[in-house]
């Protein structure tokens, strides 16, 4: 007989376990597995053989963070050997012959809380152990039965988030890297400072088992606003004490600040930096996720799912609301049932980290599904209202006089336009609007609205086919270049109109936040005949706006059209973003595992002045082996001329990866690139 005493020493199998369990490019120096499927561990006896039926052996499991496990509430378990696996349940089955060492199967219930857990082994010993959630399993509520979805929401270690604006959408790199050394020790140590857990670590531990629960957190655990979080949020120029959003390239330098920093925020992010950290830290726990950006989305302060803003009689912005629309905004999705609602509202859920507006006392927001939004149930959990508004709100203009009177002027203002998303297993885009809302104007989209008790946006929208403005642009508009922008008004009236035309532009953050005046003028008479159409050039010089521009690269550009015989005010807005240079990445040799490998970076200097200190950054997941590489420049680059370098990294996995490049000088900053690298055995 074999009793539990006799074991001598086990072999956890990390390499075949964690290659079994997908989590092997965390390392195979520590247990990594996945609920509701069983890993194996071999036992070796101190004496005498296993004899089936004669031996036993005790088994005892507890979450790791939890000062009284409970088998109530699934943070402990007891269990002894059977005939076969009950992967419903904590089981354990021995799958060797008679002999000196012991192989058993061990499997978790696919319920069961994620986290850091301890293994006894009767009187033998303790296993500690890592369990993630588990998209393969058909019983875990997180389920996705696509492997070509799962390669790219779960194990896809890089991506491109969408920035720009709707007009110019610029897909931007990043390297997620949750599988990078360290990172999932970050992600767990996320989960064990939330605020919930250190209230009450019993009862944190057991809502790990729900996805609904840890996204939640995770919400608010990105960002410090309530909290020992991960990032601290800045939305101005000032960066004293870190760094711009922008110089990101990645969420492992971020996570590993943090998690090496005392949990001490990190500055600084914005929403993209926001959504990405939250995509890297849900793939690590194992849930499926992505990051998407809707454009022109808006940001009700209020909850009255309507947009008001105010402007002059020039038509420039003048902040009275707090109400907002910010050139893009992003967040990120969650795969998971949702037993809590009804059937049907299953799959992508909303979630956002970046601190806009509290949620039962605290800044975070969702999880909400992406179905409940485009049916207009405002009703259901979590924060319905907030991302229903930002992609369905109503806009209402009005103009404020100098006399303090405002009036209702004509706007035709939409948010909530080409939501977008990294396609699976490429990189361009996916429109996901649909997911979100119903085409304007349709039966489904009114019934939404009168299902959010709302009155239908299209009742609102003033329709006018007598005197229309719109904005058009050139075909290029590069950053270092002058341009023209053009407001083009037409007259569809049977009648002759004399008009005022005032076109200006200023800066402007992608939140909305308005900077300096980058050109401007003031037509105090402009004649249209019945028909006629005019198109009113303003010239846009770097010299004038070079200065003024914010990192992100964006100029608004407003044309207010003032009708002198009806008094009527006509408002066309548009965002545009100046073309930054391309960074030119050639690899040079044949890409392989293991092989020291170089790249020539090149990026041609487009601006009329002479660019100074500088300097190329580089990572990339399994490339650069979780460090940033930095090649700096000591020549200045004249205009025309090129920027070039030459890095080395050693590749350590096969597969496509992404090696990100960052380039920054004193007049060219935060210019993104990257090269997709085939990586052979």
């Amino acid at each position: 007989c074999c009793e539990d005493r006799f074991v001598d020493g086990w072999d956890l199998e990390c390499e075949f376990n964690n290659t079994d369990h997908r989590t092997e490019l965390n390392g195979v120096e520590q247990l990594i597995v996945r609920r509701g499927q069983p890993f194996t561990i071999n036992l070796h006896l101190r004496s005498g053989e296993y004899q089936p039926g004669g031996s036993a052996l005790n088994l005892t499991v507890e979450t790791g963070n939890c000062p009284q496990p409970s088998d109530q509430y699934g943070t402990r378990a007891s269990f002894g050997l059977t005939d076969q696996i009950d992967t419903s349940r904590w089981s354990a089955a021995v799958t060797s012959p008679p002999g000196y060492m012991v192989s058993l199967s061990i499997c978790s219930p696919p319920d069961a809380p994620i986290g850091r857990w301890r293994l006894t082994l009767g009187q033998g010993g303790l296993v500690e152990f890592v369990l993630l959630y588990n998209p393969w399993c058909t019983g875990d509520v997180v389920y996705m039965d696509s492997e070509e979805k799962l390669m790219e929401y779960v194990l896809a270690q890089d991506g491109i988030i969408f920035r720009g604006s709707w007009k110019y959408l610029i897909p931007t790199p990043w390297n997620f890297g949750q599988f990078e050394d360290g990172i999932l020790e970050a992600c767990l140590r996320i989960l064990e400072m939330n605020p919930k857990c250190l209230r009450n670590p019993g009862k944190d531990a057991s809502g790990r088992k729900n996805p609904i629960y840890v996204s939640r957190v995770l919400s608010a655990m990105v960002n410090c606003n309530d909290d020992k979080g991960v990032l601290l949020g800045r939305w101005t120029d000032d960066y004293d004490g870190g760094v711009s959003p922008l110089s990101w390239k990645g969420s492992v330098e971020i996570l590993r600040n943090w998690d090496t920093n005392a949990c001490q925020p990190v500055r600084f992010g914005q929403c993209w930096v926001f959504a990405a950290v939250a995509c890297s830290v849900s793939r690590a726990l194992g849930i499926p996720c992505r990051v998407v950006t809707n454009y022109n989305s808006a940001h009700d302060t209020n909850s009255n799912l309507v947009i008001e803003r105010y402007v002059d009689e020039n038509g420039q912005v003048v902040q009275k609301s707090r109400d907002m629309i910010w050139n893009y905004h992003c967040w990120v999705e969650n795969w998971m049932t949702r037993p809590d609602l009804k059937p049907g509202f299953d799959g992508w859920q909303a979630m956002d980290p970046t601190p806009q507006e509290k949620s039962e006392g605290v800044y975070c927001c969702g999880p909400i599904p992406l179905k409940a939004i485009k049916e207009g149930e405002l009703t259901y959990k979590y924060d319905a209202p907030f991302v229903f508004a930002e992609v369905n709100a109503d806009v209402h203009t009005f103009m404020k006089h100098k006399d303090g009177t405002t009036e209702k002027i004509i706007s035709s203002v939409q948010v909530g336009l080409k939501i977008s998303t990294k396609s699976v297993g490429s990189d361009r885009r996916e429109d996901i609007t649909h997911l979100y809302k119903y085409p304007e104007g349709s039966d489904e989209e009114r019934e939404a609205f009168t299902k959010a008790n709302h009155q239908n946006k299209l009742l609102q929208q003033q329709e006018n086919a007598g005197l229309l403005i719109a904005i058009k642009v050139s075909a290029e508009m590069r950053k270092g270049c002058d341009f023209d922008v053009f407001a083009v008004v037409t007259n569809n009236t049977p009648n002759g109109k004399k008009c005022r035309l005032v076109f200006g532009s200023r800066a402007v953050s992608y939140n909305g936040i308005l900077g300096e005046n980058c050109g401007f003028k003031d037509l105090l008479n402009v004649a249209l005949a019945p028909g006629e159409e005019k198109r009113v050039p303003l010239r846009m010089n770097y010299s004038k706006y070079a200065e003024n521009l914010t990192e992100d690269n964006l100029i608004r550009l407003a044309a207010l059209l003032l009708d002198y015989g009806t008094r009527e005010a006509y408002l066309a807005v548009r965002n545009v973003v100046l073309e930054n240079p391309e960074i030119k990445v050639r690899i040079l040799g044949e890409p392989k595992e293991n092989r020291k490998l170089a790249a020539e970076i090149t990026l041609q200097n487009p601006l009329p002045v002479p660019l100074q200190n500088c300097c190329f950054t580089v990572e990339g997941s399994n490339l650069t082996g979780g460090q940033i590489i930095t090649e700096k420049l000591n020549s200045t680059v004249e205009p025309g001329q090129d920027a070039k370098v030459k890095i080395y990294f050693t590749p350590t996995h096969s597969g496509q990866r992404k090696l990100v490049v960052d380039f920054d000088s004193n007049k060219l900053c935060h210019v993104k690139g990257y090269r997709n690298v085939i990586i052979g055995k």
